[in-house]
């Protein structure tokens, strides 16, 4: 998805419905949401004591989500669906929002989007391709979830393929710190989410969401002592000048 830039980053707030989204997507959202602004609010809901929601726990500590406990009052009920249409009007009102992402597949939250859009914000949302079109259509912009997610895999099995000996992780490394791979395919994915016909990205913008994604990154970290931009072309990534701008390409051809 290309993505706008303004003078201003947008505040952009996202609401997760866990009942009705698998958590095996969270890195998709939160990419997607990083595209658009500052994530200023990150909430989830759901009954919390019900043992199918157990695999979205460990997933809300990893990506600072807060959870909103809705206890169902009735078996077969929802209530964390009120509990989210509450916060997105409060959230509406009372702060300056731009954007809001709205995961779920679930059609009734259509009249709260409409809503939104009335308030004057940006509604995206996020779901599965089995989302009815009242919900798709009633949103600027709907992203397919499940089909982000079937070509990140074709991608990313692409590159496994391309190289049969991947590099391994320094040994004095903290098992916690992210790979030298993953920093570089996470490159190489801002990179083909925003370059132009030319192949080409805006590297102020590509090292923006790389810090987004992976805030703890330092070229230090990886043993380089030299700037982030010198970093990525000691790896193969190609850039130039444009005026006073630098653009950075992929070491490789992704789109092929």
């Amino acid at each position: 998805m290309a993505t706008n830039y303004d003078s201003r980053e947008k505040n952009v707030c996202v609401l997760i419905d866990a009942e009705n989204i698998s958590p095996s997507y969270i890195t998709y959202i939160i990419d997607e949401a990083n595209k658009q602004g500052n994530i200023a609010f990150r909430y989830i809901y759901g009954d919390w004591s019900e043992s199918r929601l157990k695999a979205w726990k460990d997933v809300c500590i990893d990506y600072s989500l807060v959870q909103k406990q809705e206890y169902s009052p009735v078996k077969g009920k929802s209530s964390s669906d009120f509990a989210l249409v509450i916060d997105a009007m409060d959230i509406l009102y009372r702060d300056t929002i731009d954007t809001f992402i709205l995961v779920s597949s679930d059609s009734d939250f259509t009249r709260l989007v409409n809503r939104l859009r009335e308030g004057g914000c940006r509604v995206i949302g996020m779901g599965e391709s089995k989302t009815p079109r009242a919900l798709a259509n009633s949103c600027h912009t709907f992203v397919y979830l499940d089909k982000i997610k079937q070509a990140d895999e074709k991608i990313k099995e692409k590159r496994r393929k391309s190289k049969p000996n991947p590099v391994k992780k320094d040994e004095n490394t903290s098992n916690e710190m992210a790979s030298l791979d993953e920093i570089l395919d996470d490159v190489r994915s801002i990179i083909n989410d925003t370059l132009n016909d030319e192949g080409w990205a805006y590297w102020s913008n590509t090292y923006n969401l790389l810090l987004k994604k992976q805030p703890s990154f330092d070229p230090r970290n990886y043993n380089f002592p030299g700037k982030p931009l010198k970093f990525f072309e000691q790896h193969g990534f190609v850039t130039k000048r444009d005026g006073l701008d630098v653009l950075i390409k992929s070491d490789e051809n992704i789109l092929n």
